[in-house]
């Protein structure tokens, strides 16, 4: 199989990071006969500094064309970058929020796993981490209060600024449909997370996901709120299969649940449309403070990559291939500064990269 990747290596520690996941992917593929076509591609900040913009209307088509798009960190320091002194408008996070749009990638995954070998890392105890714990958050990403409409205006002489959360019974519809889907190859269990005894918007939420659970007898639903869901996501983390909300909801979740895993650096990320294409990406900023260093890690980054093998192309075995290369380097005991514990060894960026291409 031909593979056609759009690459966007990003800002900060993107670049460094994409390209050990390009080094996996290429070992991958040579393993298992496959040919890789990559289409560079400019976001952010680095599309700011060649083209005054985050995002270019070209960039988008040429991500069109693509199969599935690769993608590092974006933005900077926002408090010393030259790029956060334009309107939010030209900012290189609304390039994300317009490839989203653009691309129309309203379902984003993100799995939530905590691997045994990394169980010092986690700050919860170790009673409630033993064994580990799998969790897949499904956000909605194209809607509600991110996308709504906005405005800052001045009312009897008083600032007043108004965020519009708006859903639609189809966007919600979509969105569940993915996450019972997925359910179905994993546990079994939709956890759908909302604010239904506050918000209209909840409570259309909560009444399509049970009209699409009708259809899904085997999966057992739930419903949390979200208030009660961050709870126990550090009380019992293990409860949790698949987690199922809406785009801010989601954003708080999935950032909390990185830090139950021991850092936002295991963190993988996929943003799909109702099609094969996906957007991959880590979890993680751009660590602006640690760029060049050549200390980030690039595994988030590689389990994403993982994701676009199974996700955008249905290469089961081949992302099984780099997630058990994965699995193999941190039981033996190799770590990068984010989850360094004692009596392992701490390796950089390209080194864990190379390790993980040579278990492949």
């Amino acid at each position: 199989m031909n593979l056609k990747i759009g690459v966007i290596k990003g800002d900060g520690i993107g670049p460094e990071i994409v390209t050990e996941a390009m080094k996996i992917l290429d070992k991958t593929a040579d393993k298992y006969g496959h040919t890789i076509e990559y289409t560079k591609l400019l976001m952010g900040g680095a599309s700011i500094d060649v083209h005054g913009v985050p995002l270019t209307d070209e960039t988008v088509d040429a991500a069109k064309s693509c199969d599935a798009v690769l993608m590092g960190s974006i933005g900077g320091d926002a408090k010393t970058s030259p790029w956060y002194k334009l309107e939010p408008s030209k900012r290189p996070e609304a390039g994300l929020l317009k490839i989203r749009k653009e691309l129309n990638l309203f379902a984003n995954l993100r799995p939530a796993v905590l691997y045994d070998e990394l169980r010092g890392a986690c700050p919860l105890k170790e009673e409630i981490t033993e064994g580990g714990f799998d969790m897949m958050i499904m956000r909605e990403l194209t809607g509600g209060l991110y996308f709504g409409e906005r405005k800052t205006v001045e009312e009897n002489g008083v600032l007043t600024a108004y965020d519009s959360l708006t859903y639609n019974e189809n966007e919600i519809r979509r969105i569940a449909k993915r996450g019972f889907a997925i359910a179905m190859k994993r546990r079994k269990k939709v956890t759908s997370v909302d604010k239904a005894n506050v918000l209209d918007s909840s409570r259309l939420w909560r009444k399509v996901v049970e009209e699409v659970a009708a259809e899904y007898p085997e999966v057992t639903l739930e419903h949390m709120l979200v208030d009660n869901c961050a709870m126990q996501l550090v009380k019992n983390p293990k409860q949790f299969d698949v987690i199922l909300t809406e785009n801010m909801f989601g954003d708080i979740l999935s950032d909390e649940a990185s830090m139950v895993t021991g850092s936002i650096g295991m963190l993988a990320s996929a943003s799909l449309n109702e099609t094969k294409f996906g957007l991959y990406e880590p979890s993680g900023g751009s660590a602006p403070d640690i760029a060049g260093q050549g200390i980030a890690n690039p595994i988030a980054t590689i389990l994403s990559a993982a994701m676009m093998l199974r996700y955008s192309f249905d290469l089961d075995k081949e992302a099984e291939a780099v997630e058990a290369a994965v699995a193999k380097v941190l039981a033996d005991g190799y770590r990068t500064g984010d989850i360094m514990s004692e009596g392992k060894e701490k390796v950089g960026t390209v080194e864990m990269g190379d390790l993980i291409a040579a278990y492949i």
